[in-house]
């Protein structure tokens, strides 16, 4: 077959190659690759498939070195999602993906569609969605657009979780200016499945109907993937029409008729029409599986007049799914859709000739090599160059313009660790009945089915310290992952990632994400807590100037007894509190530094993962034998705003002495690897002798009680004016308040 060329397609020009992302040796590598120069349509095709958010083509070669295998890992990356064994012939998949530039340009319709997107991902291997959780990063609160931006998204992750029906259990929110021009919308799925009922994208068996699924096509999202794989110029907002649209309802119809057929074995591959849609589902499929795949787009059901063989290849539209049918199982298979309101339609055939071929209107508008599709797309070494290293800071030389707790009050009200209820009481995060733990702690905990176990869910990462220093903050996203895990009574077992960075084309950047790279695989092999699933988003940039270095870690854990699930807030008056773990008072890159000071230097704290391991094993081991009350590990603002969240989520106050003195370095210092244990009376001797036993540096440095907090030598803070002033700036900065 020859593909042709209509009449009324461009030509295929310089300018029409840099309009579609591809570069004059790209372009090159098209034409050695097909002898030809190609139809607009193939041109298209090949934008979708070779652009950065498609092809990983700046990142395979790094991802390659991160662990990605245990033994309980049953799929690792590169299926729509990554599975993970619990034990009683049950699995769990799950899933990270951005939506980022499509959200800064619509913000209810970009976040959405990235929950309804990796939702899909996530029930395309068979698993039945329970729980999303996200990671949000919005420019400074003083900017103008911040606030519209904020609204639009939390609205939107809302109403397609809510009306989809599955909870949002967890996230983290936070602002930086480096985001002003290019937020961050990351999202998370999580869902459950049994071990020999995984569904897999790759084809089998020559002449088997290819089946489209779901919702109709439109012209919505045409260009998503390419757009996502370019930096933002100052006509961005030009970039509209490349926003899909979601429908939560249609996607709660497809989840059930998906489920259906499976369970009816009728499938025989299935795929997601994510990003580059119709083409890279296909393209996927037919790969995967060393087959062919034919195509006639005139049987593919369209919502709009007139689409052409290109508009339909490449539209994002959403609630979309391609399969490979058993054919002996087709009626039953369109019955089961047709009953769900759903679109079904063959619209193509598995072919043995390892071509991509697609037909439109009696004439042939692709014939491309399946497989080179994908294999042979650009893979790129980047020249990088390292993060210079900052030096550590002098704690002792720092100014300390406000008393104790001031210092404090003025941290617990900050954009970053003021409360997040205005946000997360806009998801439902109590549908299906099984959440134990739900946002505002260190972990979510999900309840599975009725059984005793759960899962501990929770995204972190801490943008400032992979600025500063990649490796070492690629360290702590790992282990801050891991703790908050752990601190829940959560076995830690694999995590998703989603890799945020700036122009890879820039050494610096590059050198960013390389670093941080380094940072995550050293922390994932010493925790021995592999990488199942990610995605990759680059070119994070408006006008040359990128975002924060921010590789968000998705962690899934796993709870025994979700009854022994412990939470963050004091219980009782009169238990000891201890610290577990080391620190020397570390203010590098701290929020200490950044608030207080307004100083944003210094190396970050360092990541002593031998250490993590051990005190997180002690303090798993001791939530598992019901000896501690609440747990609650120390990151951002260090042990006093550790102190004052477990007291502002207990509503009980608390007498703590710093180990090592009364200086700003020991109360807000962020050293890593440590926990505060909330422990009753006549169990604290055990649990340091336990502590000791095990290695794990331990310390009573108070107990729980009365309505302040005292902190040292400082003047008591009233806990419900430390509550109060942490609950009232996302409320009054959302209704038009001072930043």
């Amino acid at each position: 077959m020859t593909a042709k060329t209509s009449a009324k397609e461009p030509a295929i020009t310089p300018e029409l190659i840099a309009q579609h992302g591809l570069k004059p040796d790209e372009y090159q590598r098209i034409l050695d690759l097909i002898g030809r120069e190609p139809t607009f349509t193939e041109l298209g095709i090949f934008s979708a498939m070779w652009n950065e958010h498609c092809s990983y083509k700046s990142s395979r070669l790094h991802l390659k070195k991160l662990p990605t295998k245990a033994p309980w890992v049953i799929q690792g990356p590169g299926e729509n999602a990554g599975i993970i064994d619990i034990g009683d012939g049950q699995a769990v998949a799950f899933k990270m993906e951005s939506h980022n530039h499509p959200s800064y340009i619509e913000p209810y319709q970009g976040a959405t569609t990235g929950v309804g997107g990796i939702l899909r991902d996530v029930f395309t291997m068979g698993a039945r969605p329970i729980a999303c959780l996200n990671l949000l990063r919005f420019g400074s609160a003083d900017h103008p657009r911040t606030r519209h931006l904020v609204s639009g998204v939390v609205a939107g992750v809302g109403g397609y979780g809510n009306s989809f029906g599955v909870p949002t259990v967890g996230g983290s929110t936070e602002f930086h200016a480096s985001y002003d021009g290019n937020i961050l919308v990351n999202a998370m799925a999580v869902g459950l499945v049994k071990t020999d009922e995984i569904f897999y994208a790759a084809a089998t068996g020559v002449g088997r109907p290819i089946v489209y699924l779901g919702s109709k096509t439109g012209r919505d999202g045409i260009h998503g993937a390419t757009m996502a794989s370019a930096e933002f110029d100052a006509d961005s907002d030009e970039k509209r029409p490349t926003v899909q649209v979601g429908d939560p309802f249609s996607e709660k119809l497809l989840l059930e008729a998906c489920l259906e057929i499976m369970q009816k074995g009728c499938v025989v591959a299935i795929q997601d029409m994510g990003a580059a849609g119709l083409t890279s589902s296909a393209v996927e499929m037919g790969a995967k599986g060393n087959l062919g795949v034919e195509l006639d787009l005139d049987k593919v059901p369209c919502r709009e007049r007139g689409m052409t063989a290109y508009e339909m290849m490449l539209s994002e539209s959403q609630e979309r799914m391609l399969m490979v049918l058993d054919p002996a199982k087709e009626a039953e298979a369109q019955a089961i859709f047709r009953r769900w309101g759903l679109d079904f339609a063959i619209i193509g055939k598995t072919t043995d000739t390892l071509r991509f071929v697609v037909k439109h209107g009696g004439e042939v508008k692709v014939d491309l090599p399946i497989k080179e599709l994908g294999d042979q797309a650009p893979l790129y070494d980047r020249p990088h160059v390292p993060t210079p290293k900052q030096p550590k800071l002098d704690a002792s030389a720092l100014p300390a313009p406000l008393p104790l707790g001031d210092a404090l009050k003025k941290l617990v009200s900050c954009p970053d660790m003021a409360s997040k209820r205005w946000v997360w009481e806009q998801y439902d995060h109590l549908i299906l009945g099984n959440t134990i733990v739900g946002p505002g702690g260190d972990s979510a905990v999900i309840r599975i089915d009725d059984g005793p176990k759960g899962l501990a869910l929770t995204t972190d990462v801490t943008a400032r310290y992979c600025y500063a220093d990649p490796v070492e903050g690629g360290k702590q996203a790992v282990a801050e992952s891991w703790r908050n895990i752990t601190a829940v009574g959560g076995k830690p077992l694999a995590l998703t990632d989603n890799l945020n960075f700036g122009n890879p084309e820039k050494p610096e950047i590059m050198g960013q994400f390389v670093g941080c790279l380094q940072g995550i695989g050293e922390a994932c092999r010493a925790l021995d807590y592999p990488i199942v699933s990610g995605n990759v988003s680059l070119y994070n940039e408006t006008q040359g100037k990128g975002i924060l270095p921010t590789p968000a870690i998705g962690g899934v854990g796993l709870v025994a007894d979700v009854t022994k699930a412990v939470g963050v807030g004091f219980r009782a008056a009169g238990e000891k509190i201890v610290l577990i773990g080391d620190g020397e008072g570390w203010l590098g890159q701290s929020l200490y530094l950044r608030e207080i000071l307004g100083r944003e230097e210094g190396a970050p704290p360092p990541v002593d993962l031998a250490a993590e391991k051990r005190n997180g094993d002690f303090v798993r081991d001791l939530i598992s034998r019901a000896q501690v009350s609440s747990v609650h590990d120390l990151s951002d603002g260090g042990l006093a705003v550790g102190v004052a969240e477990m007291a502002m989520a207990g509503k009980i106050g608390a007498t703590v002495a710093a180990p090592g003195g009364d200086s700003p370095a020991k109360w807000f210092g962020e050293d890593q690897g440590r926990y505060l244990l909330a422990v009753p009376a006549a169990k604290a001797e055990s649990v340091l002798a336990a502590a000791k036993a095990a290695g794990a540096p331990a310390a009573v440095i108070g107990e729980t009680g009365g309505e302040a907090l005292k902190l040292g030598a400082a003047a008591p803070v009233l806990v419900r004016d430390l509550l109060e002033a942490h609950e009232a700036w996302m409320p009054a900065y959302m209704a038009g308040g001072k930043a």
